[in-house]
């Protein structure tokens, strides 16, 4: 039978707790959310939901093509150019999403002959870069510069080093100055995807590259994405001028994908402008994150020290760490929740957001309620 195979996978995923499921949620949701990536609180803030509102009124609902063909706007440029600017790079390149965005820079900074050093932490679209490009990687231990001297030293011809800034499973960030260094001792480049540490980190959220003084290297180029503290949809990737062209020439995620929809541009160029406006709210985003993880270790639990605004909570087992996530939301708390494949060690989690919005009453609320479903 065609796909029988299916059944059989589907069968060991239930029998391992690790069955997924869509879940739709309505416009409006009495939970309080610790689940989603709005970093910021922008994803409903009015400046930014009229941005796109005001993007798809002048331009349509979609970019209509390619971005080489159609798919190019005026707010499109416009929005590289300011992206550029805020993180204190030459040039940027937006993408339907920070996926395509770390697919176009893994693969085309990555050729055949060349090495990829990769942190064994990295997320699923850096993974599946690497696996795409025509290099040989080689995958290191987690945050250590002296695995990545280690593979690089083995290797004579182009090298790029890649990996998170800050990873989503735990929230701990990349000693990127010390990879930095480790590649620039061997000629090589260093790639990294800033998806949880713009917005967050670095001054008024200008992200980690720059909070590590690596913003505007030649060396050093960075993925982002406008999902997150931007709460809108899309990537870019930030760097050199003539490494931008060159995705501009060969990254296929680029060349073959349809353009980001106005209406996102127009929304992350909006979150963009406020944050630039509102420095504060990357600090706040911050704060509350220590807030979170000293309430939940005063409380027992295991929560591990967050270096951004992603608050990790270790769970018993993948079964319980879904029950524990379902009472939560029983009892009006919406909580991510990390199983393998989606996590490196095999540890399952609750996985907090720590947004710059949550009051202090949200705070305690949420601990509160994590507490009292606790396995």
């Amino acid at each position: 039978m065609a796909f029988g195979w299916i059944d059989e996978q589907a069968e060991l995923r239930r029998r391992a707790g690790l069955v997924r499921t869509l879940r739709p949620r309505p416009a409006e949701s009495p939970l309080l959310d610790l689940a989603s990536n709005d970093y910021l609180g922008l994803a409903r803030h009015p400046e930014v939901t009229e941005g796109a509102a005001r993007a798809a009124r002048a331009w349509g609902g979609g970019a209509t093509g390619s971005r080489l063909v159609t798919g190019t706007t005026e707010l499109h440029t416009e929005l590289e150019r300011e992206l550029a600017d805020f993180c204190g790079v030459e040039a940027a390149l937006v993408f339907s999403s920070g996926y395509a965005a770390n697919l176009a820079a893994v693969t085309v900074l990555a050729p055949h002959g060349s090495l990829i050093v990769s942190d064994a932490g990295n997320h699923a679209s850096l993974i599946d870069g690497c696996r795409l490009a025509r290099g040989t990687t080689q995958v290191v231990a987690h945050s250590d510069p002296d695995a990545v001297r280690k593979a690089l030293q083995t290797h004579d011809g182009p090298a790029v080093v890649v990996s998170d800034t800050v990873f989503s499973v735990d929230g701990d960030a990349a000693p990127l100055a010390r990879f930095a260094e480790a590649c620039r001792e061997h000629g090589a480049g260093l790639v990294v995807d800033d998806a949880h540490g713009l917005g967050v980190l670095g001054a008024g959220g200008r992200g980690a590259p720059h909070a590590a003084g690596l913003a505007g290297a030649d060396d050093v180029v960075v993925t982002v994405t406008l999902s997150k503290s931007l709460g809108s949809q899309g990537g870019a990737v930030l760097g050199p001028a003539r490494v931008i062209d060159h995705l501009v020439n060969a990254a296929r995620t680029f060349i073959f994908d349809t353009g980001l929809a106005p209406a996102a541009a127009g929304a992350a160029l909006a979150a963009l402008r406020l944050l630039r406006r509102e420095p504060e709210r990357a600090a706040r985003a911050r704060e509350v994150a220590s807030e979170l993880h000293a309430r939940l270790t005063a409380a027992g639990h295991q929560a591990v020290r967050p270096d951004a605004a992603v608050v990790s909570v270790r769970a018993p087992s993948p079964e319980e760490a879904v029950r524990w996530a379902a009472e939560c939301r029983a009892a009006g708390l919406a909580v991510g929740c990390f199983r393998p494949p989606s996590v490196p060690d095999g540890i399952s989690r609750l996985r907090l957001t720590a947004r710059a919005d949550l009051s202090e009453g949200q705070i305690e609320r949420a601990v509160r309620v994590i507490g009292e479903t606790r396995p």
